[in-house]
């Protein structure tokens, strides 16, 4: 299987312009498979964060090549990454790195190859707080989000050792643990009994204050926006319901649509806890023996 390791003398380029975390620690790191998935997970808890004064910097794995219709994979390429950055820069987002693996196919790359690349970010941003997919989420049927989760969470866990890429700390990247990690699931609520290992807890935000924001955002997803109203319209059209309000050629209706979807998820999490609308996460991490200035930082509000 090929591997990129040359990409690992590139990140010095890669992250040109890019600042380094200082000593307050001020950083988030977000994980994502493609430009929406942590739109649609974690964008209103994001926007509070960086309301707090949190710099949020996104890692995206995928190059976003196959969510299209009537693209061709570069067309949808180009067309899903435009969007992705039109909608970070709405939330907030201070810059995205792009790794360019092949969508829909994480479970053939290398998970070294991926698990390199994260320690050198994880390595560079040192975020206070990190945002990865959640692969413990049950029935999740995408894979993509499931191996990028899980070789996340590797990274996370060994992201400080000096034994792991080792050339990582030649290039003047030295080993960094993450105080926090926040896994997150782009489709459903969470349901009782998930949540990974047992150090994992079940955290809420408050996201009444950032959905309209996140919504916004997320409307800027045009072309994935539009594949996701077909999918819609076909599947009712397949139950003998009719379509006519869901055009996934009718921007309108498109942008109905989502909001609906957005407004709904956030409300079904939000009854859980006693807010209007909400996001939740399995959270990891919290060491107690971190200094407390670092835990203050950490510890979600």
């Amino acid at each position: 299987m090929r591997c990129r390791l040359a990409l690992l003398v590139l990140l010095p380029v890669l992250f040109a312009g890019v600042p380094a975390a200082g000593q307050d620690a001020g950083n988030i790191l977000v994980v994502t498979a493609n430009s929406g998935d942590y739109l649609f997970g974690a964008g209103g808890t994001l926007i509070k964060f960086v309301q707090e004064g949190y710099s949020v910097y996104v890692a995206q794995m995928g190059n976003d090549e196959k969510i299209a219709h009537g693209l061709t994979p570069a067309q949808a390429r180009l067309a899903n990454v435009e969007d992705g950055k039109d909608a970070a820069k709405l939330l907030g987002v201070s810059d995205t790195v792009y790794m360019g693996h092949k969508s829909g196919e994480f479970g053939y790359v290398s998970a070294t190859e991926i698990r390199k690349q994260l320690f050198a970010l994880i390595r560079h941003f040192r975020p206070a707080k990190l945002f990865i997919p959640d692969p413990y989420v049950h029935y999740l049927d995408d894979r993509d989000q499931y191996h990028l989760g899980r070789i996340a969470e590797e990274s996370w866990g060994y992201s400080s050792g000096d034994t792991f890429s080792p050339e990582l700390k030649r290039m003047g990247l030295q080993g960094y643990h993450a105080p926090e990690v926040y896994f997150y699931s782009h489709q459903r609520p969470y349901r009782p009994g998930e949540g990974g290992e047992k150090r994992a807890r079940m955290v809420a935000f408050d996201i009444t204050l950032t959905i309209e924001q996140k919504m916004n955002s997320i409307e800027l997803l045009r072309n994935r926006n539009q594949v996701y109203a077909r999918t819609v319209r076909d599947r009712l059209v397949a139950a003998g319901r009719t379509a006519e309000m869901l055009n996934p050629l009718d921007d309108i209706a498109v942008r109905r649509l989502v909001r609906s979807y957005v407004e709904q998820l956030g409300a079904t999490i939000g009854a859980k806890y006693g807010f209007r609308f909400g996001e939740e996460f399995n959270n990891a991490g919290l060491n107690p023996a971190l200094p407390p200035h670092v835990l203050e930082k950490a510890v979600p509000k």
